[in-house]
């Protein structure tokens, strides 16, 4: 049976709740994530709206991905690395392979990967003194 792409919002929920439901209970990811988001609920709709505009253009996503990300880090003793990017990555191809094909899909891979690169080398960045 074929998979269909990506094309609504309902989609995109369905692959960020189905992606974050794996780095919960990621032995590495997971708590990276789980002590810092309290409201599950409304960080996936938060990242919902996210992967919605930045795939479809058409929502307004309002938020700083890269400051949060930074503030994670440095509460966690600047110990993200490479590797938990890559297993990030890993895991959102995985969900994206689980349960859509075509070229929303692909789309969805590529910016992952990007983000995923920015994020780490201005993680990177924000580590070396001033």
């Amino acid at each position: 049976m074929a998979k269909k792409d990506i094309t609504t919002r309902e989609d995109v929920f369905l692959l960020v709740s189905s992606f974050y439901d794996k780095i919960r209970q990621d032995a590495v990811l997971g708590p990276f994530f789980n002590n810092v988001i309290s409201d599950w609920e409304a960080h996936i709709e938060k990242l919902t709206t996210f992967w919605d505009s930045s795939l479809f253009l058409k929502t307004k996503y309002l938020g700083n991905p890269l400051e949060v990300h930074v503030k994670v880090d440095a509460a966690n003793n600047h110990s993200i690395t490479n590797e938990h990017f890559g297993l990030w990555l890993n895991l959102w191809f995985q969900t994206i392979d689980e349960l859509f094909e075509g070229d929303y899909a692909e789309n969805a891979k590529r910016r992952a990967r990007k983000m995923g690169t920015f994020l780490y080398m201005e993680i990177f960045k924000a580590r070396q003194p001033e």
